[in-house]
């Protein structure tokens, strides 16, 4: 939620986590508490709270919000 009062900055901050699913659904956990993604190509580059870095070879299939997930699936 992002909320911007005369006085007053109220902001949550979003952190996702990045999940890999197989051909057969099954996921595996590849990162938590993501902040930045950064899509090159086929190259996934996601950031973490601390700073760490994770690149993955794939591309975006779901971003749910709601959930707090980022679902990353092989290339065809």
């Amino acid at each position: 939620m992002l909320r911007c009062e005369a006085f007053h900055e109220v902001i949550h901050m979003c952190e996702l986590k990045a999940i890999f699913k197989t051909e057969d659904n099954k996921s595996r956990d590849i990162m938590e508490s993501v902040m930045k993604v950064i899509v090159n190509d086929s190259l996934i580059e996601m950031t973490g709270i601390f700073g760490e870095k994770e690149i993955i070879e794939g591309k975006i299939r779901e971003i749910d919000f709601s959930k707090g997930i980022l679902v990353i699936v092989a290339n065809d």
